[in-house]
């Protein structure tokens, strides 16, 4: 049976090459008129985005003339690596500039958006244009810290054996937070928070460039400036977003200006964006710089850090946490008040709350902040290794329990009651034979533990009279944190 035909001849059944061509030039007219169209609609942050390494703002630590990035950029030689930084620093801005620079084809990953089969479709195209056509391919993934383990184990062999370039974008720390094994052979760039003067220049650029408002007349007073710069700490696209919404909203006066002043500014960029992840490395940062204020009895970086965790939203019941595990572990007994205190304010915040328990947090971090310091609970942790470690040896006779078999075993004979003697003390043993002489304890001379290293001098002192012998030998003295504790 013959095919049937078209008005013009054409068999349905075969291809029409003039319609063809007429049908894609068609296509690619609409295409392009859309790809303009979303661009003149496009936000101001997409529409400023650098294109070349020239116009890319900041990072110099890396991207400098002569830096070992920007060369590799340059002569198109890249190999894996992952960007890691703050938002707004310019990660996905960069590998755009690199698929703009290079000859391999460029493809790109959202770790979240792409499962296990979106990678190896990209793997298998990537495996055919090298094959085939002697092309690389460099895979772009967004957010790389989301992998999960079946992600990476689906890209991994791909990237150690050069079927695919990887680039992978992250705000968490990759050491932390990314397969090792595809850590392992990528090179980390860290890129950092822009400086006031970087984010000054993408304003000039903003103001001045036809894809921003070079165009337009606008005013932008100074003190408008320094508000939307100080603001964005740090984040391009969070000023770039002030800009857009202070200029875009802002009615022009009667000769075509548009005045943003520091009101303007201020309704446009209300809050300063803050990085902090509850589960992320600036969570675990800034608790740490906290703690270590603390530590070091900085009171205004303390309250600094402090302020930066509730500014940011965390829960003011971790925060107590800390502080109350702080009053033992760095105060303890050379202000045995503190920890009292730690605790009295964090039952008060719970009787109180937000927004008036601030001043329990704060009241808290200046007491533990300004007291004396001191470490010796950690002495715990040595009796702890001795255990742990060492042959453990019998409780002495007269410290055995005589109550239930002290006239068939004689256990509790000879045990010497102090408070008969003076000032409530007599020297007897109390640790086993082989341990007799060992100690754990170290009082500082700080604060209330100086009173607790005069009374263990009087009451060693009372020992020798009796030729008992008592804390001889230090045990453990370089024993490292147990806990690896990193605050």
């Amino acid at each position: 049976m013959a095919p049937s035909t078209s008005q013009r001849g054409w068999p349905q059944s075969f291809p029409n090459p003039a319609y063809e061509r007429r049908h894609d030039l068609n296509k690619d007219l609409f295409q392009e008129a859309a790809t303009r169209f979303r661009q003149g609609k496009a936000p101001l942050a997409d529409r400023m985005r650098p294109v070349t390494l020239d116009e890319f703002v900041g990072q110099e630590h890396i991207l400098g003339r002569g830096r070992l990035l920007r060369r590799a950029v340059e002569a198109d030689r890249i190999t894996s690596i992952i960007l890691f930084g703050p938002p707004g620093t310019g990660k996905t801005t960069l590998a755009r500039i690199i698929a703009n620079h290079t000859a391999s084809t460029f493809v790109t990953l959202n770790a979240v958006l792409s499962g296990v089969k979106d990678i190896r479709e990209q793997v298998a195209a990537a495996r055919d244009r090298l094959d085939l056509h002697r092309q690389r391919t460099i895979l772009f993934v967004d957010e790389v810290h989301r992998f999960n383990k079946a992600q990476q184990d689906a890209l991994l062999p791909h990237v150690e054996n050069g079927t695919v370039v990887f680039i992978g974008a992250t705000t968490e720390n990759p050491y932390f937070e990314v397969n090792k094994a595809l850590v392992s052979r990528s090179r980390i760039f860290e890129l950092k928070s822009l400086t006031e003067d970087d984010l000054d220049a993408v304003i000039d650029h903003v103001l001045n460039s036809e894809r921003g408002y070079g165009k337009w007349k606008v005013d932008l007073a100074a003190e408008a400036r320094r508000h939307l710069v100080s603001t964005a700490n740090g984040d391009a696209r969070s000023l770039l977003n002030a800009i857009e919404l202070a200029i875009e909203t802002t009615d022009p006066d009667e000769s075509g200006t548009v005045i943003v002043d520091l009101r303007v500014a201020e309704e446009s960029i209300q809050r300063r964006a803050v990085l902090y992840d509850k589960e992320g490395d600036a969570h675990f940062d800034t608790i740490s710089a906290f703690i270590k204020s603390m530590r070091g009895s900085d009171v205004d970086a303390a309250l600094y850090w402090l302020a930066m965790m509730v500014y940011a939203g965390e829960d003011p019941r971790f925060i107590f946490r800390r502080m109350i595990i702080f009053a033992s572990e760095d105060i303890g007994l050379a202000d045995p008040r503190a920890i009292q205190v730690a605790m009295a304010c964090a039952q008060a915040f719970e009787y109180v709350g937000m927004p008036e328990g601030q001043f329990h947090l704060a009241e808290c971090c200046i007491y533990l902040t300004s007291a004396p310091k001191s470490n010796s609970a950690f002495a715990f942790f040595d009796a702890l290794k001795h255990v742990t470690d060492e042959q453990s040896g019998e409780v002495p006779n007269p410290l055995k329990d005589g109550s239930r078999d002290k006239k068939g075993l004689g256990h509790g004979e000879g045990y010497l009651y102090p408070h008969a003697y003076h000032n409530h003390y007599v020297p007897q043993q109390y640790l086993p034979d082989e341990m007799q002489g060992t100690y754990f304890y170290q009082p500082s001379d700080v604060g209330y533990e100086k009173t607790i290293s005069e009374r263990i001098a009087y009451w060693r002192s009372r020992d020798e009279k009796e030729s008992v012998e008592k804390r001889a030998r230090r045990y453990g003295a370089d024993t490292p944190d147990p806990a690896g504790e990193s605050d």
